[in-house]
């Protein structure tokens, strides 16, 4: 009867085991707690996010603006009235844009790179995460639970995704205005006035839109760290543009000397000598290598920051 009473016992206890595990696949969970079906990796694909940012009226705005610069400089050059031109050895590159199409997209951007595209860059990555906390939808995506860094890993390929985009626009349109405008000709060099095949330097012109891209690396990073940790958008916006400003403005104070080359600007304008007759890619190297240090270090911060950020308040 012990021996009867023992194992009715045990065979109890096992019965309610059996139960309790029952009831736990009944209700859709896990024995981790965790809900039956449910695989982080497949939380926010990237499809919804490009979608989701795309219908943004700010991306449109910003694609149309970006689009419509290089014919608006068409008109400008067309309706202009030219002067006397400066002497061959003077030659800037605005006096050669009319020269043809890669000339022109030269021009083009030479003029947008300082400002216009970083604008771009520091908006999409700026405004990603900050304007999610803004409209109170963060804490949303995080209970639906998507995982943090996942969450973030997301948004920041998107983003970057639609830097690389509006890089790549504007002086593939700027190519095609000029050349529809002032002809597919050779190129001239800014200051000595040398020509250049066109067809020689078409793929030396690829490599400049990838170094400008490159550049823009510390704008994205900076901007995408200003956004995970506020929910103003215009204040990572602004805060990544005023990073330009100031480091524009320090590069031209000759006392730093040799620090200026750590500016995160200071290389902006290597590309250049990609251009010239006998290319130079040595200061377009040292521009990636400090391009891609400072994005590595600012996006390691933001990932950090927002693993520990409280977003319910």
């Amino acid at each position: 009867m012990k021996d009867a009473g023992g194992a009715g016992t045990a065979l109890t206890t096992g019965g309610t085991g059996d139960g309790a595990a029952g009831e736990t696949g009944a209700r859709g969970v896990n024995d981790d707690g965790s809900a039956r079906g449910y695989a982080p990796g497949r939380t926010l694909p990237l499809a919804v996010e490009i979608v989701r940012q795309f219908r943004r009226r700010r991306t449109m705005v910003m694609f149309g603006l970006l689009l419509a610069l290089p014919w608006v400089l068409v008109i400008a050059f067309k309706i202009g009235v030219r002067s006397g031109g400066p002497g061959a050895s003077s030659l800037r590159i605005s006096d050669l844009a009319t020269e043809g199409g890669l000339n022109f997209a030269a021009f083009a951007l030479s003029v947008s790179a300082s400002f216009l595209l970083v604008v771009a860059v520091a908006l999409f990555c700026g405004d990603t995460v900050a304007s999610e906390a803004g409209w109170s939808s963060l804490r949303y995506l995080l209970a639906a639970p998507i995982p943090r860094d996942r969450l973030l890993r997301q948004k920041l390929v998107v983003a970057l995704g639609y830097s690389a985009a509006a890089v790549v626009c504007l002086p593939v349109m700027a190519l095609l205005a000029g050349t529809l405008a002032f002809g597919w000709n050779d190129v001239r060099v800014p200051g000595t006035g040398e020509t250049i095949a066109a067809l020689d330097v078409l793929p030396r012109f690829g490599v400049v839109i990838g170094y400008v891209l490159v550049s823009q690396l510390v704008v994205a990073a900076l901007a995408f760290l200003l956004s995970v940790g506020t929910d103003s958008p215009l204040g990572a916006v602004g805060g990544a543009v005023g990073l330009v400003i100031v480091s524009t403005i320090l590069q031209a104070v000759d006392a730093l000397g040799s620090l200026r080359e750590f500016l995160p600007t200071f290389w902006n304008t290597a590309w250049l000598d990609a251009l010239a007759p006998e290319p130079d890619f040595g200061g377009m190297v040292k521009g990636v290598a400090v391009s891609v240090t400072y994005a590595a270090v600012l996006t390691a911060f933001a990932f950090r920051r927002f693993r520990r950020r409280d977003v319910v308040s």
